[in-house]
């Protein structure tokens, strides 16, 4: 006969609430289980009436959505929580900041609503990325780029838990653009060092295998040859609902505002 955990189950969840966070700074090099031990104690700290699982080993009713690669950073990672008591979300975004090192800073949180309108996770279709490429000349990221969006397919390869796997790059981009950055000498393309530099702007669809901007960048290396010399700074912008034809992504928190 299967055993029971002894005592009540625990109290169910009130309310969910969905935060966003950024990486910043030093802390992009944060790994993903890093900022969760990080946010664990953060809601400890906070004293957030957290609801748990039930079993012989409760877990805090937390879901981390697509979390952004180590190394790059990011104005928005999403979470959404459980709580067994009904908490103000403007408070609860101040305290949870403050017990958050510097770097990993929550910059909202909202009320879900009724459980009715899903989690927060299935609102995460499409993602906005700035990859900066220093010493890298606009007119040949341009070229490079030309090169790819012609394709029907390119094929890269990472290595994973489970080996080398080899997928497409090319599908999941919905859109990819280079922009020159403004310079302080009124240069086009040229970083504030005078350098040249180049800023890809890509819009990818999150699907399995999950298409990363390092993979977008290993197949304009593939097509065209380009190889920043210096590495690249990598941010997502912006992740929620895609909409394919225009190439953007919208807000996948709005719905739940006031």
């Amino acid at each position: 006969m299967a055993r029971t955990p002894d005592g009540p189950p625990p109290p169910p969840v009130v309310q969910r609430l969905y935060v966003r966070y950024a990486k910043r700074g030093r802390l992009r090099f944060s790994s993903h289980r890093d900022f969760q031990r990080a946010f664990e104690r953060a809601l400890r700290r906070a004293g957030v009436p957290m609801a748990y699982s039930a079993g012989f080993s409760p877990h805090p009713r937390i879901s981390y959505a697509n979390a952004a690669p180590t190394g790059t950073a990011s104005e928005a990672e999403y979470v959404e929580i459980g709580v067994v008591a009904h908490c103000d979300p403007d408070r609860l975004r101040a305290e949870l900041d403050a017990a958050l090192p510097p770097g990993l800073d929550v910059l909202e949180v909202v009320d879900a609503g009724e459980a009715g309108r899903g989690f927060l996770a299935e609102r995460l279709q499409g993602s906005v990325w700035r990859v900066e490429l220093p010493d890298v000349e606009p007119e040949r990221a341009e070229a490079a780029v030309a090169a790819f969006l012609g394709r029907d397919e390119v094929i890269v390869q990472r290595l994973t838990r489970t080996g080398v796997r080899s997928f497409d790059a090319r599908g999941a981009v919905v859109r990819l653009e280079v922009d020159a950055p403004d310079s302080p000498t009124g240069t086009p393309g040229v970083g504030p060092d005078g350098s040249p530099c180049a800023i890809l702007h890509l819009v990818v669809r999150h699907e399995t295998p999950a298409v990363r901007p390092d993979d977008v960048l290993g197949a304009l290396r593939l097509v065209a040859d380009l190889a920043p010399p210096v590495p690249p700074s990598v941010t997502r912008l912006a992740q929620g609902p895609l909409d394919a034809a225009r190439g953007t992504v919208a807000d996948p928190m709005a719905s739940s505002r006031s």
